[in-house]
């Protein structure tokens, strides 16, 4: 998940985009002897004239050590095409130090922590980078974003700056190259069987008030039944996440999984503890109502995902949360084999108080740090011109995504279609390869972001239609920068849990309706004696220091 962010400051971008190879020299630590600063003597197998849409090819055969998430959907091949073809393409051959996904974030902070992180470090969340800032283990990246024209002009075509500045620190700089998006991407909303609409006259809902509506039209014919029962409750700290993140969200407010404990009070230009918002209060509200009139199926908060789509199967329910590929795969799939005639879709997110809006801040993703051990290497420059490219290029990230062409897929215009006897994601079930588990390509440690012609490369029929609609959505606005000092950022956490499960249980005991509305000032009271509002205070400190400091 991505953080908020505005820009300040454009020159330090702005600056860093005139800069070529001709002007080698960044800020940064290294032992090796000479100038930290000077990066003439780091540039063993780099290109001379290396440019945004110009392939990279090392000067000179060499090895980059890379972490990488091991997912058990796709457990990596030591002979998949991907490994072959980046050396044969680049001239690099990369040496993946395997991590388990379920033990991912753990072992890279061993690692880290330990001084044996491999140079690249990709799968990382933001703001997963602040912890290893202080020891000064991984590099300011954004001091080296002169090295990669493919990052910095995306950056600047996309108008991305404000993003970037998000994801600052207090000294103004970053440690992690995000994935960089053209445009947002929403991945959740509801999904109703719309067979049955049509039996009962009632068409899709495209705001909250007609959700209701509908949900109540569905409790009048089917009075023994949830109308809506949902899913994604259980592995995770926010109950129902989905759901009541894409109905902050038509609130204008981070909840559900997206939740951050604070907002961006623009008329106050202040932050605020989002818990006790009007916002906030307002999602309560709505769910608290759903449940109390039946239409919302009160085991939805606890529940686990299988028994939410066993009740939509057996038509104990008809909506439920979904995404794209659940909807295709699973619920329409199943639907399909057990109820004669049964038909779902999956609306573009219901419009709120917020208008037509998509969350901020989603137009970054995961991305790679990397490690200070990295800018004591010959080969730094030809490096990060490798990184640029397989991670940002327009041909490296459709490599990563589909590729090698005529041999994996072919392609006519923006259309991508897989070779024959190839299936991604169960797209072709007979089919005896598949591009993840035999090829290595769409694999999440490096498919991610690019432009929208290739991220909607991918897209269905359904996702097409959904995320077209959502595209054309104002994203919210992204609040200012505000990193946090180290002494701070520990203050922070030990704040942040308490209040969050606070607020997730309060939030379930108003919803299910174990405490009355009445007490709701009651509950904000609650949160100010867990350091609510000290909280705020912090951040609005954070970034008044920063706009001071940064202009």
């Amino acid at each position: 998940m991505t953080n908020q962010g505005q820009l300040s400051r454009r020159s330090l971008l702005a600056a860093a985009g005139f800069a070529g190879l001709a002007a080698l020299t960044a800020c940064g630590s290294g032992d090796d002897g000479g100038d930290p600063k000077d990066l003439s003597k780091k540039q063993e197998g780099a290109m001379k004239d290396y440019r945004a849409g110009e392939r990279f090819k090392a000067s000179k055969a060499l090895s980059i050590s890379l972490l990488h998430n091991n997912n058990p959907v796709y457990p990596t091949k030591k002979d998949w095409l991907f490994w072959k073809e980046v050396s044969k393409r680049t001239g690099v051959t990369l040496k993946p130090v395997d991590v388990p996904l379920s033990d991912y974030e753990k072992k890279r902070s061993l690692l880290i922590g330990s001084g044996d992180a491999p140079f690249l470090i990709p799968k990382t969340y933001h703001p997963s980078e602040v912890a290893f800032v202080s020891s000064g283990a991984i590099l300011p990246v954004s001091e080296y974003v002169h090295l990669m024209p493919n990052f910095r002009d995306k950056v600047k075509k996309w108008k991305l700056e404000p993003e970037l500045d998000s994801i600052r620190q207090s000294d103004g700089k970053y440690y992690l190259l995000p994935g960089l998006h053209e445009k947002p991407k929403a991945g959740y909303s509801l999904a109703f069987r719309t067979d049955v609409l049509e039996k009962i006259g009632a068409s899709l809902p495209t705001t909250w008030d007609e959700v209701y509506d509908t949900l109540k039209a569905l409790k009048d014919e089917y009075p023994d039944r949830y109308p809506l029962t949902d899913r994604w409750s259980t592995n995770t700290v926010y109950p129902a996440g989905a759901l009541v993140s894409y109905l902050g969200q038509a609130h204008g407010i981070h909840a559900g999984w997206t939740y951050d404990n604070v907002t961006f009070d623009r008329k106050a230009k202040k932050f605020v503890y989002t818990g006790a918002t009007d916002e906030f209060r307002h999602v309560v509200e709505y769910l608290r109502k759903l449940v109390a009139e039946k239409l919302l199926d009160p085991e939805s908060f606890t529940q686990t995902d299988d028994d939410a789509v066993k009740k939509l199967l057996g038509e104990k329910s008809f909506a439920i949360s979904a995404n794209p590929q659940e909807l295709v795969q699973n619920y329409r799939f199943n639907l399909e084999k057990q109820v004669k005639g049964a038909k779902i879709e999956m609306i573009p997110v219901p419009i709120g108080p917020a208008g037509e809006v998509i969350l901020d801040g989603i137009r970054l993703e995961n991305g790679v740090m990397v490690s200070s051990k990295a800018l004591k290497s010959d080969n730094f420059v030809a490096m990060m011109q490798f990184l640029d490219w397989l991670w940002y290029s327009d041909e490296g990230q459709a490599f990563c995504k589909w590729g090698v062409e005529g041999v994996t897929y072919t392609r006519s215009g923006s259309s991508y279609e897989l070779k024959s006897g190839i299936s991604l994601m169960g797209s072709d079930p007979k089919a005896p390869k598949d591009l993840q588990k035999d090829y290595g390509f769409f694999n999440g440690v490096f498919t991610y972001g690019g432009s929208w012609e290739l991220v909607s490369s991918s897209f269905g029929p359904d996702e097409k239609r959904f995320q077209d609609a959502m595209a054309s959505r104002k994203q919210l606005p992204i609040a200012p920068p505000h990193p946090l000092e180290s002494t701070e950022q520990e203050q922070v956490t030990l704040w942040e849990t308490p209040l969050k499960d606070h607020m997730n249980q309060n939030m379930l005991k108003f919803v299910l309706g174990k405490r009355p509305m009445s007490e709701w000032d009651a509950y904000v009271t609650e949160a100010k004696a867990k350091n609510s509002d000290r909280l705020a205070d912090l951040h609005t400190k954070a970034y008044e220091r920063y706009r001071k400091d940064n202009g």
